[in-house]
């Protein structure tokens, strides 16, 4: 009885036009996810909402993306600068909790409007060649983990911001990355306490993400070996247009929600 219990959720999961859909969207995530460090979200989140609703979305992301953070982990530990690391994480552990709450209780639509804005402004300043500072201050780097906190705990997509900050430090692209897969870390670690509070972590939720977690993982290794094997003189310029896309992509979709909500 049991075993059966367990086993119901997985064989409640629809093989059909759906599921494909989630697959192909799950192998992309994953192949920039590995190449690029971040985007999973911001390509999973909004294609799993729309046939499982987000609250069930941003658990099933962080069940597949688990293991994936885990594996990208020591090249985050080889390249990452602990001083802008830090700061920012600890920001987004205390921030992602209050956006958690802002899901189970709130419309997130006009938080993902103006995040949305703000992205595609930084990526104009970041390719026009603007960069922080060598040594940024603290405060811009906990002002970026507060927002990517509270977006995170919202929307599931809390990258953006902090990804934006991790980019316009002047270095190397294993550094840059390096940077960018130790934040991207953070947020996936600080979504799963409250989670577990909120009970978001269904059955339905963790036989999805288990069930997507394999082509994740094996594309997510594809996208690391692509950068380890000369990928990396296209990461700058594939990250800012991954972030360039998505923001004006979730600014309008985010537009477009709030204007039929109040038509």
């Amino acid at each position: 009885m049991i075993l059966e219990d367990w086993l119901k959720p997985f064989l409640e999961i629809p093989i059909d036009a759906y599921f494909a859909l989630m697959t192909a969207a799950v192998l992309l995530a994953g192949f920039l996810r590995g190449f690029i460090g971040f985007g999973a979200a911001l390509i999973i989140v909004p294609v799993l909402s729309l046939v499982l609703g987000p609250q069930i979305a941003i658990a099933v992301l962080t069940v597949m993306g688990f293991p994936s953070t885990i594996q990208l982990l020591p090249d985050a530990w080889r390249h990452g600068e602990r001083a802008i690391i830090l700061p920012m994480s600890l920001a987004i552990f205390t921030a992602t909790p209050l956006g958690t709450w802002f899901l189970v209780s709130i419309d997130p639509n006009l938080m993902k409007i103006v995040i949305s804005a703000a992205v595609v402004l930084m990526v104009a300043f970041l390719a026009k060649g603007w960069h922080l500072d060598k040594k940024v201050g603290r405060p811009i780097l906990l002002l970026a983990g507060t927002v990517g906190g509270l977006v995170q705990g919202a929307a599931g997509i809390g990258g953006p911001p902090v990804v934006a900050v991790a980019l316009s430090r002047a270095g190397a692209p294993e550094q840059q990355r390096g940077n960018v897969l130790a934040v991207i870390a953070a947020t996936v670690f600080s979504t799963i306490p409250p989670l577990f509070y909120f009970n978001l972590f269904t059955p339905k939720s963790v036989a999805y993400g288990l069930v997507l977690l394999l082509p994740y993982s094996i594309a997510t290794w594809a996208g690391s070996r692509y950068f380890n094997r000369g990928g990396q003189r296209h990461f700058r310029n594939a990250a800012l247009i991954v972030l360039a896309i998505i923001g004006l992509a979730t600014l309008a979709a985010s537009v477009w929600n709030a204007l039929n909500q109040s038509s």
